[in-house]
């Protein structure tokens, strides 16, 4: 790969770093920008995957005296987070190049669909936590988590956005200690991916070195200037870039 196309790779994931600080959905950059340089889709998903995790560990950290506190949903929760995980990992390195690049253009719409609902959704979630005087069994959140956690490993685009409708289901919490739990349970998920993708041969580890430098620095930028732009309006143009991507895989195809 040419200096220039390392320098969009880094570029790319500055950007990344930057949106899942303030809105979410950089897989939704990184990933084409992977692909569009010639990197074949499940090398850039295994490339992708590898270098934003260390972004889900940090969100992970920044939440952490929430997480502490729900000890006990924890230990329900990450078995089924790391074995999903893992599953989708596998899973998706048995699909091939040929059967995962015919996906990506649903993948990505899916993926951009799902941003686009993350503000109803957590207005929906702020409603139901306001609610009193109801027990909600954690078991309905079972399986949509269970699937969640697949679908994190085999592409996770938009992981979050299912995970916390998915916790919403099972649970009358405040919004606050259900984004801890998401971030802990998203990162769990990927962290078992992660692991199987770096014995698949199928990792760039050039790329992964500076997409991951390049991340950590864009989710400081996004720290800080997460109270001059407002998380809306990212996310918007990154479900429009999402979009435009998909709709161009599906013609090119």
């Amino acid at each position: 790969m040419s200096e220039l196309s390392l320098v969009f790779i880094g570029l790319a994931a500055l950007a990344a770093g930057f949106i899942n600080a303030i809105a979410g959905g950089g897989t939704l950059v990184t990933f084409p920008v992977l692909t569009l340089l010639g990197v074949p889709p499940v090398a850039a998903n295994v490339t992708n995957t590898l270098a934003l995790l260390p972004g889900y560990l940090g969100g992970t950290l920044a939440q952490w005296k929430d997480i502490k506190g729900q000890a006990r949903k924890l230990a329900l929760l990450l078995p089924l987070a790391l074995a999903g995980g893992l599953g989708g990992g596998i899973l998706l390195l048995a699909t091939g190049e040929k059967l995962f690049g015919g996906i990506v253009p649903i993948l990505i719409l899916f993926a951009s669909g799902l941003l686009a609902l993350q503000s109803p959704l957590r207005a929906f979630l702020l409603r139901r936590a306001g609610r009193q005087g109801r027990q909600v069994s954690p078991l309905w959140g079972i399986l949509p988590l269970g699937l969640a956690a697949v679908y994190g490993g085999y592409f996770g685009a938009g992981l979050s956005v299912i995970v916390l409708a998915a916790l919403g289901l099972g649970s009358d919490e405040s919004l606050t200690r259900l984004n801890a739990i998401k971030q802990a349970f998203a990162f769990a998920t990927n962290l078992a991916a992660a692991i199987w993708f770096a014995f698949s041969g199928k990792a760039i580890w050039v790329d992964v070195g500076i997409m991951a430098v390049a991340a950590l620095a864009g989710g400081w930028l996004g720290g800080k200037f997460a109270g001059k732009i407002p998380p809306a309006v990212l996310r918007w143009v990154v479900v429009g870039i999402g979009t435009c991507v998909g709709v161009y895989y599906l013609v090119r195809r």
